[in-house]
Order: C-alpha cells, then sequence, then structure tokens
C-alpha cells in the first residue's frame, strides 16, 4: 500500500513520486524547476532559492502515452485528484491536483507542446528521476516570452553544469544543436533568449568570474548551434524569417 499523502516539500514530495512509478515500472521524470533543484549540489540549491530567490510552485513530469493509464492511477493513489477535463481536451498532457499543498503537477506525454515541440521520444530512459539537462535547457529556452524566474533557472543551469557532448551531467550541445538544425524557429527562439540571457546577467548578484564564465559556456553552446548543418526545410524557412510567425502562442495550446 502506497503512503497517499503528498509531501510539502518539493523534492521529497518528486522523490516519493518518481520512486513509487519505478517501482511499478512507469517511466515518469522530473521537470521544470523542481528538476533543476534535484540536480543541483545543495549550496547551488541554496543559490538558486536564496541568492537569486527563485521561488518553486509545482512539480511537472514527463512519461510516454504508453504510460497513461498507469500514470493516473499511479497520481490518484498517492493522493492526487485527476483533471478528467483537460484529459478529454488536451491527449498530450494530464493534471493532478495535490489539495494538501494547494498546488498541481502537469504530466507531459512524449513532446511538450508550448512555443515549440520539445520530443521526448527515446530521450527519457537516459537520466533519473529528471529529464536530461539539455532537455530542461530546451524546455526553458523554448519560451517566447521567457520570464523572470527562466532566466533564474537558466543562470544557475550555466553556471553549474558543462556544456559538452554527452547527456551525463552535462548540457548536450551535439544534441541541442541537432534538434535546432532542422527547425529554424526553434533556432530563432533559443539563439535569441541565449543572446538575451547574456545581457542580463549584470542584473543578479553574480561575481565577474561567475559572469565571464555563463557567458564562456553560453558561447560554447551558440558556437555548435551554429556550426551544426542545417536541413533544406530549415534553410527555407530561415529565408522568410520573422516576417511570418515562427512560435505558437501558449494561449493557443492551453485553449
Amino acid at each position: 500500500m502506497e503512503d497517499d499523502t503528498p509531501r510539502a516539500d518539493f523534492i521529497e514530495e518528486a522523490m516519493r513520486v518518481t520512486e513509487n512509478a519505478e517501482r511499478r515500472g512507469i517511466i515518469l521524470r522530473v521537470m521544470g524547476a523542481v528538476a533543476l533543484r534535484i540536480k543541483l549540489p545543495n549550496n547551488f540549491r541554496k543559490f538558486h532559492e536564496e541568492v537569486l530567490g527563485r521561488k518553486l510552485s509545482d512539480i511537472d513530469y514527463a512519461s510516454y502515452t504508453r504510460y497513461t493509464v498507469q500514470v493516473r492511477k499511479l497520481f490518484q493513489e498517492l493522493g492526487y485528484v485527476w483533471d478528467e477535463v483537460i484529459a478529454r481536451i488536451a491527449p498530450f498532457r494530464d493534471i493532478f491536483y495535490d489539495e494538501v499543498n494547494s498546488r498541481h503537477s502537469d504530466v507531459f506525454y512524449d513532446k511538450l507542446i508550448f512555443c515549440h515541440d520539445i520530443d521526448f521520444r527515446g530521450r527519457l530512459e537516459l537520466d533519473y528521476p529528471t529529464i536530461t539537462l539539455a532537455d530542461y535547457a530546451l524546455e526553458k529556452l523554448q519560451i517566447v516570452k521567457i520570464s523572470e524566474k527562466d532566466i533564474k533557472d537558466l543562470i544557475t543551469l550555466f553556471l553549474v553544469f558543462p556544456v559538452g557532448d554527452s547527456d551525463k551531467e552535462t548540457v548536450n550541445k551535439k544534441y541541442i544543436s541537432k534538434v535546432l538544425s532542422k527547425d529554424w524557429g526553434f533556432y530563432y527562439t533559443v539563439t535569441t533568449n541565449l543572446r538575451k540571457l547574456t545581457q542580463l546577467l549584470e542584473r543578479y548578484k553574480l561575481s565577474e568570474e561567475e559572469i565571464n564564465l555563463i557567458k564562456l559556456k553560453i558561447d560554447y553552446l551558440i558556437e555548435a548551434i551554429e556550426n551544426e548543418p542545417k536541413s533544406a526545410g530549415w534553410k527555407m524557412r530561415a529565408a522568410v524569417g520573422t516576417k511570418k510567425k515562427w512560435y505558437r502562442d501558449v494561449e493557443e495550446v492551453l485553449r
């Protein structure tokens, strides 16, 4: 019998849910800011929360559509209320309410579909209990109207983790570059946000050394993205540029 009381602590609760999923053979990974907080060493958890003032609000997850029925059963047995209305209108997503702690959890199946699509298929097995750092970076960088909280998350990500060619506690520039080489709109949003991030660093409580380190990693990632050979479709869309809308409004998705 599972413990059906959601925990107040975000990390404890995310671990309770993913560990129960793992025992049942369900692939379920934490995403969003809670995923970053789980990944961070303790001293950087304090930096994220106290120095940058990043407060957590909800716990989101990624899974595959083949686990939909099992995920719904899991969350309800762990003390959550399933939103059946959302399930009927958004087949790629479930929302579960934690009424004990007045918060909710989204579960995205196969893809995150907002300003741009992030395809998780074949990626969730690469890390546990969270999505990979590359997928986390894309989750944040795909937001056209990027917010203060997303900026804080990206600052922490690039300060703490290396940019390289693997998914082992590394932001995988090879994978990100390949994804963006096929979709000009996604490429444009991500590279615009990366450049914007470097311009905003001075606003935060960062040392000159920290600012230079973050800029170095971002430049390294941008260089890899720019050097990746682009698809024919990418080149055709690039010729049109921003004269045509290149992203999806979040409001469209929610409707």
